[in-house]
């Protein structure tokens, strides 16, 4: 509802515009974003499908790689297909209230991906330092309780991102967002109210989160590393090291795009607002893309058990 003075009240409707400066060659950028996400739908649907059906691989690193596996499809699902309606078929409205619950189940698997990463750095640690006690200590139940914390912890964190939004923000100066899904901070620049708690609010999720995860997942790998370098045989460190590569490689890309997108959104000034959101986009497309690619790479049981249904179908 537009005011006398050009702000909205209430809007019920807002319009996300893809990739700003780059709206004219957008269908193109389709492409591989539609690429990417028919390759991360197959590759974590048949990571969950094979861990699922192998009763060998119920196995805590591999209920946490399902976990995972899942929190990636919900998130390219959540994304992928609005974007690809912006860039195709100019599908650019979505009403307020959808934006919202986007906004929530988007923040909240990203949430829950850290957790799941950090929860993964503690099945190695215990793997590597404490062989004899792996089973004792990482029962099923301690695996049904790590996951619940997981997700209860990101649930309930993450929907007051958009709570604060639906109770305190009433008046947009605008409701064209500039962006290609519906995130928290995109959003919350459009009000002409004071948005200093929203951002604040937001600024702890961040920290409280991402920054508790990062510290614990780099104090397990550091007494991994060391465990590790103790082990008299060359044989031994290698082959305890190698178990540990998958989920280094995806800590590190997982973090690095999620700090450099961070340091761009929020200082990145003189930054093309293009190259903000094609980082954003990357951020949350790639490591969906990227983890079943990499685990299936450098786990040799999946890759028995993918050639075994490949070849037993055919």
């Amino acid at each position: 509802m537009p005011l006398t003075n050009g702000t909205c009240f209430k809007p019920s409707v807002f319009t996300l515009i893809g990739i700003p400066g780059l709206e004219s060659v957008q269908h193109w950028i389709g492409i591989p974003f539609f690429i990417s996400f028919v390759l991360a739908t197959a590759g974590n649907g048949l990571l969950i499908t094979i861990i699922h059906r192998e009763r060998s691989l119920h196995e805590p690193m591999y209920v946490f790689l399902a976990v995972l596996a899942a929190v990636d499809l919900g998130l390219t699902i959540c994304i992928t297909p609005k974007m690809l309606a912006i860039f195709w078929l100019r599908s650019k409205k979505i009403h307020f209230e959808s934006c919202l619950i986007q906004m929530y189940f988007t923040h909240t698997f990203q949430c829950m991906e850290s957790g799941i990463l950090l929860a993964m750095a503690f099945d190695r640690y215990v793997a590597i330092c404490d062989p004899l006690r792996h089973s004792a200590i990482l029962t099923k139940k301690v695996l049904i309780t790590i996951i619940t914390l997981v997700t209860t912890r990101a649930s309930i964190i993450i929907i007051m991102c958009p709570l604060l939004i639906k109770l305190r923000l009433t008046h947009f100066r605008t409701t064209v967002i500039s962006h290609s899904y519906c995130e928290h901070m995109a959003v919350v620049k459009l009000a002409t109210e004071d948005v200093r708690i929203n951002k604040a609010y937001g600024l702890f999720v961040a920290f409280s989160v991402l920054g508790f995860d990062v510290i614990f997942i780099f104090l397990s790998y550091t007494f991994i590393f060391q465990a590790v370098f103790k082990l008299p045989q060359k044989e031994a460190r290698f082959k305890a090291f190698n178990t540990c590569t998958a989920h280094i490689f995806v800590f590190l890309q997982f973090y690095i795009l999620t700090f450099f997108t961070s340091f761009i959104h929020r200082f990145g000034f003189n930054v093309a607002p293009y190259v903000h959101i094609l980082l954003s986009n990357l951020y949350l497309l790639v490591p969906p893309l990227l983890n079943p690619i990499v685990y299936g790479v450098k786990t040799k049981q999946i890759q028995e058990r993918v050639i075994k249904l490949f070849t037993s179908k055919g």
